[in-house]
């Protein structure tokens, strides 16, 4: 692509599409993302109000949701015939991570804005069932030129995931982090902006209420070292039950941001085409969180020592269709 300079029109056309690339996928929906529209382009940086310093200290999840942003954006501007390019350009002092800038051609996708709405992560029960090959030989295309990915069937990361959640829900200072971005009730002030609704979590409400009521500072205190972690790790086991899968995004093993965000963008595509066949996701981060779970996968794999676990989800089909997860407009 050649890019061109950046003027008022195109700008504005950037801006007409906030709201659509705002669809795009962050942990803990933090949609950590700050865009200014500058002479130079379309400026993207981060947040570190939105960023998550306690259970992502390195920022691995923090660039794969940048790229993930970024690509969403192509896609979204593709669609509607405007040219754009990318420029990755970290700066860690001014919490920059690239421009958008125009171009003389969209963005070569094979994916368009109503594929980004279809788009949806699922924390519920999915269809017993192992995906096919031509899903698995896709997801490996879409993310050859940035990483690999392995297949691995649920029941084997179930115990990886439990001792994941026990030793989040252990410390405080995670779970202190974890609750500041629950909505767990329709009347909390972010509901329909960010963070974790009960709605997307798959939580009925009294599951809801039970779970903000064992956050709550004094009850997690008193509770935290007589089997409040247990228990609440005990409640994610029947996601892992039966037959179904989980894909690990592999990248090399020091990724630093630029590379993060290359694999963040090649998730995005990795789940758009498996969002297309009406396939959702559920992001394991836990797993790449807790270094012990950490090593037992990285173990499981096989990998070598260039490579690392960047990103685990389980794939499926929900029994039933993921809510539509809360964005901010501003």
């Amino acid at each position: 692509m050649t890019a061109r300079s950046a003027g008022p029109e195109w700008t504005a056309a950037m801006r007409a599409l906030a709201a659509r690339c705002g669809r795009a996928p962050s942990a803990h929906n933090t949609q950590p993302w700050q865009v200014r529209y500058e002479d130079a382009g379309v400026g993207v940086y981060w947040d570190p109000a939105r960023a998550l310093p306690v259970s992502d200290p390195t920022g691995r999840d923090l660039f794969l949701g940048l790229g993930a942003y970024l690509e969403t954006c192509l896609v979204v501007a593709a669609g509607v015939g405007l040219g754009a390019d990318l420029v990755v350009d970290v700066d860690r002092a001014a919490r920059r991570v690239a421009w958008l800038v125009p171009a003389e051609a969209p963005y070569a996708t094979g994916f368009a804005p109503d594929d980004v709405e279809a788009r949806r992560s699922g924390r519920g029960p999915y269809a017993p069932g192992l995906l096919p090959d031509d899903v698995l030989t896709e997801a490996g295309g879409l993310v050859e030129d940035a990483g690999g990915i392995r297949h691995v069937p649920v029941r084997t990361l179930a115990p990886l995931l439990t001792r994941a959640d026990r030793w989040m829900f252990a410390a405080p200072e995670l779970t202190a982090e974890l609750r500041d971005w629950l909505r767990l009730r329709p009347s909390h002030p972010r509901y329909t902006q960010d963070g974790l609704t009960d709605q997307a979590l798959g939580l009925s409400r009294a599951e809801a209420a039970g779970l903000g009521a064992a956050l709550r500072p004094r009850v997690y205190g008193a509770f935290r070292r007589v089997g409040l972690p247990a228990a609440l790790a005990a409640s994610s086991r029947g996601l892992l039950r039966g037959e179904g899968s989980a894909l690990v995004l592999v990248g090399p093993a020091d990724a630093g941001p630029a590379d993060l965000v290359a694999l963040g963008r090649a998730l995005m595509r990795c789940w758009l085409a498996l969002g297309a066949r009406g396939l959702a996701t559920h992001p394991l981060s836990q797993i790449l969180d807790c270094p012990a779970t950490e090593a037992e996968l990285a173990a499981l794999l096989d990998l070598a020592a260039h490579e690392r676990a960047v990103a685990v989800f389980r794939v499926g089909r929900p029994v039933a269709a993921p809510p539509r997860s809360a964005r901010r407009t501003g």
